[in-house]
């Protein structure tokens, strides 16, 4: 009997464990894969990441990140690494800067479908309910599902997994540490007490220790100070920090740690010396947390309104989330099993990291994408709540009151799909303009995304409005989805397509002619614009220079003068061309796109009119 039925048992298995792996990889690919590297990159810093990485792939110096010939120290170089790693798979291109952005968002992904996975199996929240839900069924309960989708399917998270930065590596590293900590700590009381009698630590927290690293040669000192922030923090709250601190071996974490670490910042030190620690731990890290960097500042509330945008839509959700997760019951936490911890532990994260970079001076949207992770675990187990209660939320009775705040937010998230919808309707109207894409609002307008946007919207919020009083609420999280979906296929996709076809093609096909038409060491000159993806896409240095006469003093030297061959190349707009006192008969034009002229021009043209006449603007 045992062996006739084994096989249909296994049968059954491996189909339910296809079918996980093939709903992850649709969820992956739509939110990450899906016409990644079909669109250029996006000045002006994804290209210094694309070039330091095929830098160090053409020159085998895998110590120090170069862009146009200079040192680049404004990150470690983990991202740089792997983006040459993938070069050497699919080529030197969009794909392979972006594929590594790409796979640590999925991978993040996976692991939030393996924590909630583990989460639903041990905590065993429907077994008042159903028992068979946590049986063989487990694989396809609604929470590890909600979680994975909601971590992929957002705008910050979807924005920075398709373009070829640091941050979304960072995000993957940090929020892995984050989970292995937790599927530690949250591990089955019988292999706790195994691991007391025989000092073994779980191989979570080594694992722990290992993303911390990674973190840490991602983006420097903040992967590590989140992280411990967090914890820290959730510990001391709980009381336990003296014991979590035996259980994860902090001096045995710390070998791993520094072995992984070091090495690479002694080499970038001893050949950089203080240059590299003044500019990267200096500059990089604490002037950007207590000085305004770079002109990016914003006033105290920026990062509520970039989690609205960034988390949309299920950021109403978010408020009701984090008070039913009842974070201030101190006590009551106290006496819950550790797996229980899981939405408090995504409080913490959420806050210590929404609250430190809200204090820090410079803000930018993707400092704060690593606590999206969390915004989806206290989404999701909100989500689960409602799947498992969702008759209590319409019941006439006193217990009705407890879900009013729900109820609220299914009336905010219909208000602001509607308000999404006529945003985007009169979206036209407030575009500003750019100079370096004259034409594209009355593009955009012509091609029809901005009605078939704001037709997606409207009709999520009718079906939302729809399921709401057919008393239907477990619905409602599938309409947002398909939703955000089909905005991201129909309407962000081309949209992306349409801009780049405006403001990025232009200068890829300058740098090809630049390919074609460079004569050995002739440079190149960019005016009037610093267009890093120039360097990247003809392979070539690049000087650039904001103002005409500038460019002209540094043709002028004797330097420049005296190396050969006699003539230079100048990328700019004309009207920028025209302020270098240049005349059409003194150069020669090889190509022209978009708002751009390629011209070459001989080096003794440019003494043909006073310095003092050019303009300076």
């Amino acid at each position: 009997m045992f062996t006739s039925k084994f096989p249909s048992q296994f049968k059954s298995f491996l189909f339910r464990g296809l079918l996980a792996i093939s709903g992850l990889s649709l969820i992956g690919w739509i939110a990450f894969f899906w016409n990644l590297g079909n669109t250029g990159l996006v000045d002006e810093t994804e290209p210094l990441f694309a070039e330091a990485a095929r830098q160090m792939l053409i020159t085998g110096d895998w110590i120090t990140p170069v862009f146009n010939e200079v040192p680049r120290f404004d990150k470690p170089p983990l991202i740089y690494w792997l983006m040459a790693i993938a070069y050497r798979i699919v080529g030197v291109n969009e794909w392979g800067v972006r594929l590594p952005s790409a796979i640590a968002a999925f991978f993040l992904t996976v692991f939030c479908f393996y924590i909630l996975l583990f989460y639903v199996k041990n905590i065993k929240i429907n077994s008042r309910i159903s028992p068979n839900l946590i049986q063989p069924n487990i694989l396809f309960h609604p929470l590890p599902w909600i979680g994975a989708t909601l971590i992929a399917l957002n705008p910050e998270t979807i924005t920075w997994a398709r373009i070829g930065v640091s941050d979304m590596l960072l995000n993957a590293c940090m929020g892995s540490a984050l989970f292995a900590f937790f599927r530690g700590y949250a591990e089955p009381q019988s292999i706790k007490s195994d691991q007391k009698s025989n000092q073994r630590i779980s191989p979570w927290y080594l694992a722990f220790y290992i993303f911390l690293a990674l973190a840490v040669l991602t983006k420097g000192p903040i992967g590590f100070v989140l992280p411990v922030f967090i914890i820290g923090s959730f510990t001391l709250y709980l009381g336990n920090t003296q014991k979590v601190l035996r259980e994860i071996h902090p001096f045995l974490g710390s070998i791993i740690f520094f072995v992984i670490v070091l090495p690479w910042y002694i080499l970038v030190t001893s050949k950089h010396g203080f240059t590299y620690l003044n500019a990267f731990f200096g500059y990089h890290n604490f002037q950007r947390f207590t000085q305004v960097v770079n002109h990016h500042a914003a006033p105290w509330y920026f990062y509520f309104i970039v989690v609205v945008i960034g988390f949309a839509p299920w950021f109403v959700y978010l408020p009701v989330a984090i008070v039913k997760a009842n974070f201030w019951k101190r006590k009551y936490w106290k006496n819950r099993h550790r797996i229980e911890h899981l939405s408090l532990f995504a409080c913490f994260w959420f806050g210590c990291i929404f609250l430190f970079f809200t204090i820090s001076v410079t803000k930018l949207p993707s400092y704060i994408l690593p606590l999206m992770p969390a915004a989806a675990l206290l989404t999701a187990l909100f989500w689960n709540d409602i799947f498992k209660h969702k008759k209590i939320f319409f019941l006439q009775s006193k217990s009705r009151k407890k879900y009013l705040l729900t109820s609220i937010s299914f009336g905010l998230n219909i208000v602001f799909v509607i308000g999404i919808s006529f945003l985007i309707l009169w979206s036209y109207h407030w575009i500003g303009h750019d100079p370096e894409i004259p034409d594209f609002r009355e593009q955009l307008q012509t091609s029809g995304l901005l009605e078939f946007s704001a037709l997606i919207w409207m009709m999520t919020a009718i079906f939302i409005l729809f399921f709401w009083l057919k008393k239907q609420p477990q619905r409602i999280v599938t309409v947002n989805l398909i939703g955000f979906v089909a905005f991201l296929i129909f309407a962000i996709i081309p949209a992306n397509q349409l801009f780049d076809l405006h403001r990025q093609h232009p200068l890829r096909q300058l740098a090809e002619t630049v390919r074609i038409e460079r004569v050995f060491q002739e440079e190149l000159v960019m005016i009037g614009f610093k267009k890093p993806s120039l360097v990247f896409y003809t392979q070539n240095p690049v000087q650039y220079f904001q103002y005409p006469s500038d460019a002209v003093d540094y043709l002028r030297t004797p330097r420049i003068q005296k190396t050969q061959p006699d003539t230079i190349l100048i990328l700019a707009a004309p009207q920028e061309i025209l302020k270098t006192g240049l005349q059409v008969p003194q150069y020669q034009q090889l190509d022209q796109e978009g708002i751009y002229q390629l011209i070459r021009v001989s080096k003794l043209s440019l003494f043909s009119r006073d310095r003092n006449q050019l303009p300076r603007y």
